[in-house]
């Protein structure tokens, strides 16, 4: 297993607007539900339903998704502010 260890540390994370890209997602997802809801008669009968309700919950599962960036990004302005360095949550080893 030892040859498969990486050599190298692990880069930086990527940091970019995580708000308005989960915000964004959240809005497509609602409006795929939205646009698939008239043809619903359509997917139930071809035992398609599923793709509606697919939507609904990539919608849902986005309001919590945005609720905590924006959480995330209020406590690293805090943190900043505060003059500490934002740190990573410590492992449980």
């Amino acid at each position: 297993m030892a040859k498969w260890t990486p050599k190298h540390e692990a880069p930086e994370p990527l940091e970019g607007p995580v708000v308005a890209t989960i915000t964004g997602g959240t809005i497509v997802w609602f409006v795929l539900f939205l646009a698939q809801l008239p043809f619903y008669g359509w997917y139930a009968d071809h035992d398609r339903a599923w793709w509606v309700w697919t939507c609904l919950a990539g919608g849902g599962l986005g309001l919590i998704g945005v609720w905590y960036v924006r959480r995330r990004d209020a406590a690293i302005k805090r943190a900043v502010a505060g003059g500490a360095a934002p740190t990573a949550v410590p492992s449980s080893e």
